[in-house]
């Protein structure tokens, strides 16, 4: 079924907030904490014959779900989530950034997680029902965006274990500034020795909840280290990079090539991670998706082959890695400050996405 078969019903909210309320949160909205007034619905079900479908696509108020205890979610965890953002062009307009990549790797988790799959026009109409109807919420000021959240969720009251057969998929938003909060800055990053976050055939390739609450144990443990994120390894594969709690990794090579852990199946395939491969291909620089482990990571910088080290996710988009701490030891930054190529990587990208610079492959797609 099409988009323009599943038409939006309308519900708006008979309480928005007030021009005066949003403002002050605008202001100051931080990362994650207020939402907009309204979040985009789509419902799955399967009918007596078997058949599934989407239906009873609306545009509503955004507040709790009514949902029955046995919901399948609320015990099995049967649920992904995409994480995606729209920006505000000079000329008023809004944008957002390979939405279509975007609904694609929710369609891939989602088989990961024997959920049904989403049309890209379904997807594609959500995000621009929410938008227009909350574009008052898209901050202005630089680098803050509106981050839009995509979901998915097992609605289904039943405790079986098997795929539920009731689904819904909903949209909502929240005005964001910069991740990790303030002037760009290498952040802190603690090794965790104990904790893994995927394994080999589990669901470290979808983006789905369970790969996040896996992570918490050890971000708690980082932070009482003073660090903002944790990095997990391949222990069964000489300590092999992974990504951190959620986000991708790269190291720069003094002869200028980059190189990212390689997709294996327990590392999330993030859609920032992707265009920055193409991008920096665009420059010519090379650019290997290979195993690169803890020891090669300690080597370079200390031999001066790793010239620079970031992180990268829809977030945070570009964060440069002042250091590694992994127990008592210390993996300083090769630089004290942000490379030249991560800094010129984030300024492209981040132009693209506001419509600063050229966007040479089309990622930009117009939602108001």
């Amino acid at each position: 079924m099409t988009a323009t078969q599943l038409e939006f019903a309308q519900y708006p909210s008979a309480s928005p907030r007030s021009e005066a309320d949003r403002e002050a949160i605008l202001a100051n909205p931080g990362f994650g904490n207020h939402f907009t007034d309204h979040t985009a619905v789509v419902d799955f079900a399967v009918d007596t014959a078997g058949v599934g479908g989407w239906r009873n696509a609306r545009l509503e108020a955004y507040g709790p779900i009514a949902m029955d205890p046995a919901a399948a979610v609320l015990h099995y965890g049967q649920e992904i989530f995409e994480g995606m953002k729209a920006y505000r062009h000079a000329d008023g307009s809004i944008w957002t950034f390979r939405p279509e990549a975007n609904a694609a790797r929710l369609n891939r988790s989602a088989a990961r997680l024997a959920l049904p799959q989403l049309p890209e026009d379904v997807f594609l109409e959500s995000l621009r029902q929410l938008v227009a109807a909350d574009q008052e919420w898209v901050p202005t000021r630089e680098g803050e965006s509106l981050y839009l959240r995509p979901f998915m969720i097992a609605t289904e009251a039943f405790l079986g274990v098997r795929p539920a057969r009731e689904v819904s998929y909903r949209v909502i938003a929240s005005p964001a500034a910069n991740y990790f909060g303030g002037e760009l800055a290498p952040v802190s990053i603690w090794v965790s020795r104990e904790y893994a976050r995927a394994g080999r055939g589990g669901t470290g390739a979808a983006k789905c909840g369970g790969n996040y609450a896996a992570s918490l144990a050890a971000q708690l443990e980082a932070e009482a280290h003073g660090c903002k994120q944790v990095l997990f390894l391949d222990q069964f594969n000489n300590n092999a990079v992974e990504e951190l709690g959620g986000m991708n990794v790269f190291f720069v090579f003094k002869d200028g090539t980059l190189v990212t852990p390689a997709l294996s199946g327990t590392i999330l395939e993030g859609i920032t991670r992707s265009s920055i491969i193409q991008l920096a291909k665009d420059r010519g620089l090379e650019v290997q998706e290979r195993t690169i482990t803890l020891d090669e990571w300690r080597d370079g910088v200390g031999n001066g082959d790793i010239a620079e080290v970031f992180a990268c996710g829809t977030a945070a988009v570009i964060t440069p890695i002042g250091e590694l701490k992994d127990g008592d030891e210390v993996i300083s930054a090769p630089n004290p400050s942000a490379g030249e190529v991560t800094m010129s990587i984030r300024e492209q990208l981040l132009g693209i996405q506001t419509g600063k610079v050229e966007d040479p492959h089309g990622w930009m797609t117009r939602l108001v």
